[in-house]
């Protein structure tokens, strides 16, 4: 139980770890089924799964799968594949912990607002900026996101930055929108979103290059923001930003099409079935 209230401590902390689990032992082993241990992303471990260059490679194949978010398995023989003198095998499951990471929306606008409610929803602990005060009213959010009336470039120094921390910038002013986007591309961030137009996103381009910054910075924005969904109102861009949010969240690396076209199992004929496809034009 000391494992797993670590890995609850964890998560609920963001701090990144992956919970290993002996599933199958045979023959001699240093540690029954259901034995557990925590490893954390800088190589630090709680509990044990018997020691030895088993737990070795267990703890490289855990600061891997924490690395990818990706669970794994990792068998072997301890004698015959290790070296080791017990002469059993054994068989753990790796799985990395799903922190709850923090998604910092700036401007309380109707794409605002519906993003917050969609993405809190989604898993994410939600922080919305704006200074205008009828806007920022924690009335319009859920009791769960946490707004704050202030100007949002004087917030920057006061937010989470670094891998687990998301940052949307959905303002009421494209001036504000540049600024924001100036300070932030330079600092560490799992991802940084922008809403707006191929022309505004191009402008601001031009404008970081004429003020020195380094262009290989551009590659950290993500703007025009959201999925090709078709979105055209507030809401239908919220998901649209949200189902970006989780595809680098689980760190999708699959094309964005709709379900419907790709091929399940079924019985008889070819062994596949192809469901109904959505009727639109998918992006080349």
């Amino acid at each position: 139980m000391r494992v797993l209230s670590a890995a609850a401590t964890a998560m609920a902390e963001g701090r990144p770890a992956a919970l290993v689990t002996i599933t199958t032992i045979s023959g001699s082993t240093p540690r029954r089924s259901g034995s557990r241990m925590l490893v954390y992303a800088d190589g630090t471990t709680l509990g044990s799964i018997g020691g030895g260059n088993f737990e070795f490679q267990v703890i490289a194949e855990a600061l891997a799968a924490i690395e990818t978010g990706l669970p794994t398995r990792f068998s072997a023989h301890l004698t015959r594949d290790l070296g080791m003198c017990c002469g059993g095998a054994m068989t753990a499951y790796i799985e990395p912990l799903e922190s709850q990471l923090d998604l910092i929306i700036y401007g309380a606008g109707h794409v605002g607002t519906a993003t917050a409610a969609i993405a809190h929803q989604a898993g994410f602990r939600v922080t919305v900026i704006d200074e205008r005060e009828d806007f920022a009213d924690p009335k319009r959010f859920d009791e769960a996101v946490e707004v704050r009336c202030a100007d949002p470039l004087g917030q920057l120094k006061h937010l989470p930055w670094g891998n687990e921390a998301y940052h949307l910038v959905v303002t009421h002013s494209h001036q504000l929108d540049q600024d924001l986007v100036q300070e932030m591309l330079p600092m560490p961030l799992g991802w940084l979103g922008m809403i707006g137009s191929r022309t505004k996103v191009a402008k601001f381009f031009l404008r970081y290059r004429a003020a020195g910054m380094d262009a290989s910075l551009f590659s950290k924005l993500s703007a025009p923001v959201g999925l090709d969904i078709g979105a055209e109102t507030p809401q239908e861009i919220a998901v649209s930003i949200v189902a970006e949010l989780v595809a680098v969240r689980r760190r999708s690396e699959r094309t964005h099409e709709p379900l419907a076209s790709f091929a399940i199992e079924a019985r008889g004929g070819d062994g596949k079935a192809y469901p109904p496809a959505l009727q639109v034009t998918l992006p080349e």
